[in-house]
């Protein structure tokens, strides 16, 4: 293989695959990012055998070739290089490295001992905005949880319909859906579990690409893959393995109606739920006060050890059952965490009682919901 490139493209391509690559003392191999060529692309490759991440860069191709070598290694390496062309080219399992006054030998493994990331057909596939499908999915992401147990809950929800794309995530204490809507009808109906670690490095490598994500699936495995105009090919590719498992029936847990709606300004509400988690405890409660002809809210901790913090909220409130008290009690960083997922300066929080769900919502938004459950009285 001899292949000329420009630092910058291989530079980008080596830090978004070794996302895939890392660690691994059962199998050295996959510590090793897969150089190859395919046409007049230079293509790097890395996976963990659950996670895959292929990279095509456009690249003067002298004599097509592959090789291994240790992703870290020569990631490192190429980042403290200048921004000139870059020769790489392979002998006797060597990957020799030149750049101005640079000459470097990296030794290598064959090729053929890589393992193959699966093929996935193109007849089952669809189409999202990147930059909303991980807007989408970072707000949910953190919810789900690992859970050796209840597996199923290990990932975030994808629910292809007609008209919109629902992401959730749950930890069976707290729930976030994402509902995002298409300009133009979906023809398919498909719905399917992402592990949470492939969720995670979508947002990381394609939240600031522009354009389009295509996503094609079989019954295991999923493919992103996004390519910019000027490629002739794809330029990322993620293939993942799908969590195993059928998805709890979650949308009777959504309250449908609120017995109390409060409106407050999001930032106020985080602030006075922070300020009052120091004197929460270890238990991470805070009591949440509403009387039944109040303006606001009120806000209590308590901790034997070192004292107590009320606060008042002023907001709007509405009784959905006419006028009557409420004291609710939280757990005050499933709150806080619900919160910071919301992006609008406004947020709607509806109760349902010492022991019903309750809900945020961003105010004006329906397209984005968090349920927590109270922390039961006893």
């Amino acid at each position: 293989m001899k292949v000329t490139i420009l630092k910058e493209n291989l530079n980008n391509g080596l830090r978004i695959v070794e996302r895939a690559s890392g660690k691994n003392i059962t199998l050295p191999i996959l510590n090793n990012v897969l150089v190859s060529t395919e046409k007049n692309l230079l293509t790097l490759t890395t996976t963990d055998l659950e996670l895959g991440i292929k990279y095509c860069a456009l690249s003067k191709i002298e004599k097509e070739g592959q090789i291994t070598v240790p992703t870290k290694i020569l990631s490192n390496f190429i980042s403290f290089l200048p921004e000139e062309k870059i020769i790489l080219e392979t002998k006797n399992q060597i990957l020799y490295i030149t750049c101005q006054n640079h000459k470097t030998q990296l030794k290598g493994q064959p090729a053929e001992d890589f393992p193959i990331i699966p093929r996935l057909e193109d007849r089952y596939s669809l189409e999202v905005n990147s930059v909303l499908f991980c807007e989408g999915l970072s707000q949910v992401v953190d919810f789900s949880v690992s859970n050796q147990a209840r597996p199923e809950l290990s990932g975030v929800y994808l629910s292809f319909q007609k008209d919109k794309l629902q992401l959730t995530a749950t930890d069976g204490f707290r729930l976030a859906e994402k509902t995002l809507y298409f300009e133009k009808k979906n023809n398919q109906e498909v719905s399917f579990i992402l592990p949470q670690k492939t969720a995670r490095e979508i947002i990381n490598v394609f939240s600031e690409k522009t354009g389009k994500i295509k996503i094609c699936f079989s019954p295991n495995q999923i493919l992103f893959e996004y390519a910019t105009k000027e490629a002739s090919g794809p330029q990322i590719q993620i293939t993942s393995r799908l969590v195993e498992g059928e998805y709890p029936d979650y949308q009777g847990i959504i309250p449908q109606k609120y017995k109390l709606q409060a409106s407050f300004s999001k930032n106020d509400l985080l602030n006075q739920i922070k300020a009052a988690s120091v004197f929460s405890g270890k238990s991470n409660e805070v009591r949440l006060k509403v009387g039944p002809k109040s303006e606001g809210l009120e806000i209590i901790s308590q901790n034997p050890e070192y004292g107590e913090n009320k606060s008042f909220l002023p907001g709007k409130i509405s009784h959905k059952d006419g006028s009557q008290a409420m004291e609710v009690t939280f757990n005050y960083r499933f709150l806080i965490d619900g919160l910071l997922n919301i992006p609008s300066p406004r947020v709607l929080f509806e109760l349902n009682g010492e022991d019903g769900p309750a809900t945020l919502k961003p105010e004006g938004d329906s397209g984005y919901i968090y349920v927590v459950m109270p922390i039961k009285s006893t």
